[in-house]
């Protein structure tokens, strides 16, 4: 078993002992994906640069928790989905791959469509 698979069990079993199941369909689940990201996300709002490394450093610990938080909605969304996310992150890449080739994308932010 994969440790994503092992994960996921991890997380289908902590739900189904709370009978969440019935609130876990699709769009609230990407909901949740997106309001975790957002607290995440205010870790950071209004600080330069600087102060994210020195922020970052002093609260590792809410961070992470953000960030697994995240990756806990995320795994169950792409199980409850049928999506093998370990496939679907090899796919991605490919397509990305192609999308920002390496001698036209290297060192730049630019959009695909634009480079």
């Amino acid at each position: 078993m994969s440790e994503i698979s092992a994960i996921t069990e991890k997380i289908k079993k902590f739900r189904d002992e709370r009978d969440w199941m019935q609130f876990h369909d699709p769009k609230n689940m990407a909901v949740s994906v997106m309001l975790e990201a957002s607290e995440l996300l205010e870790h950071f709002q209004w600080k330069t640069i600087d102060e994210v490394e020195k922020y970052a450093g002093q609260n590792h610990s809410e961070i992470k928790d953000e960030i697994a938080d995240i990756a806990l909605y995320l795994f169950e969304l792409a199980d409850n989905l049928g999506i093998n996310l370990m496939s679907a992150m090899e796919e991605k890449l490919k397509k990305n791959e192609l999308k920002y080739p390496v001698e036209k994308a290297r060192g730049k932010h630019t959009k695909y469509d634009k480079l």
